[in-house]
């Protein structure tokens, strides 16, 4: 595994997935990078729920993408050009982009911090899976994808209580051949102030 600061550098989100699952070990080591994640008062309040069927992440994804409404990119105003999201190409049909593995985090409604606690393991996720070599991408407003009877229907399938709901997803699944790992911009300037 990566060294951590090398991870931080490193990481890039990533929206072209191959068709190949990742193995059961990393995603063990991904998963319990999650559950040591930093919590208000330490409640662990975040559910994870880890979905590899592909025609459920393919009809979430596409009932997110339906039921999510991005402002469309323009000129310099774009989330990714190495790497398109939903927002910067309306041909894109799948919010989940092909993901093999799309874990949905879930969080108690009534929590202050829900959303919070919920970031927080992803992003120790999301650098476990780069020190893995497998890429991640974070996708927020996890509820749109279950704004459908076919939604709620498998969040009963999946027994998600009704007190907890889908903060975001999380997709992971090793980058697709031939597409160069994104290159960071450069950091801006005057984001640290020291007083």
């Amino acid at each position: 595994m990566k060294d951590v600061m090398d991870a931080i550098f490193h990481r890039r989100a990533i929206r072209r997935f191959k068709n190949r699952q990742i193995p059961e070990e990393a995603l063990a080591k991904i998963l319990q990078a999650g559950l040591y994640a930093p919590s208000a008062g330490g409640r662990q309040g975040p559910v994870f729920v880890v979905c590899q069927d592909p025609e459920v992440n393919e009809k979430l994804g596409k009932l997110k993408r339906a039921h999510s409404h991005p402002r469309m990119a323009t000129g310099e105003n774009y989330v990714s050009r190495q790497q398109p999201s939903i927002a910067d190409d309306p041909k894109l049909t799948d919010a989940f982009y092909g993901a093999p593995t799309v874990i949905t985090l879930f969080g108690p409604k009534n929590f202050l911090f829900a959303a919070e606690d919920c970031a927080c393991a992803a992003g120790n996720m999301m650098l476990a899976a780069d020190g893995l070599g497998i890429g991640s991408c974070y996708i927020g407003q996890g509820w749109t994808a279950f704004s459908s009877p076919y939604g709620q229907e498998i969040l009963r399938r999946w027994g998600i209580r009704t007190d907890y709901y889908a903060v975001m997803q999380l997709l992971l699944g090793y980058p697709r051949e031939g597409d160069p790992h994104p290159v960071p911009k450069p950091r801006r300037e005057g984001r640290i102030l020291r007083v």
